[in-house]
């Protein structure tokens, strides 16, 4: 696990981390409204943005889609969950999902906010998402991602390993 520390221009995306705890500020719909206006320009297959965007604030339903899947539990502490739906008639729309998913949180991360995603699984968790966000057919709600104010980590170990593996562990060339 090694590399330079962040520095020039790409420091800012080196830097970013998942958030799992987060203040008890808001988010304000100006700066909610940036981030999402950020994300719909990115890039899709065809241009055929395959995406809509659905945002809870409502402490009673960020609990219910925190129960929506193994990994989702921090959604009840974090002010708003976005939640990505996509359309899925079209192979492409989960590769186009990511991609406007890392958007949100670097555009997030830019702004001075944390995000984790989520994705809501086995697939009975999916449709329960989906039907909180009052969405059917052809959209489906696969991924949520927890957006607010960083708060510091609770002392003690994580079981979740940090750092990060080496380049010459990921890369190889001919």
């Amino acid at each position: 696990m090694t590399g330079r520390p962040p520095s020039g221009p790409l420091a800012a995306l080196r830097a970013v981390r998942a958030t799992r705890w987060f203040t008890g500020e808001d988010v304000d719909d100006a700066t909610l409204r940036e981030i999402l206006d950020t994300a719909r320009w990115t890039g899709s297959a065809r241009n055929r943005q395959p995406w809509r965007f659905h945002t809870v604030r409502s402490a009673e339903t960020r609990r219910a889609l925190s129960e929506c899947g193994a990994y989702a539990l921090h959604l009840r502490a974090a002010p708003v969950v976005v939640l990505l739906a996509l359309d899925r008639s079209h192979a492409d729309a989960e590769f186009d999902g990511g991609r406007v998913a890392q958007t949100i949180v670097l555009a997030a991360h830019l702004l001075g906010l944390g995000t984790c995603p989520v994705t809501f699984f086995p697939e009975a968790n999916s449709a329960r998402a989906t039907a909180i966000a009052g969405l059917g057919e052809p959209w489906r709600v696969r991924t949520g991602i927890a957006l607010g104010r960083p708060a510091p980590r609770p002392s003690g170990t994580s079981a979740i390993p940090t750092g990060r593996h080496g380049l010459d562990t990921l890369w190889t060339s001919d």
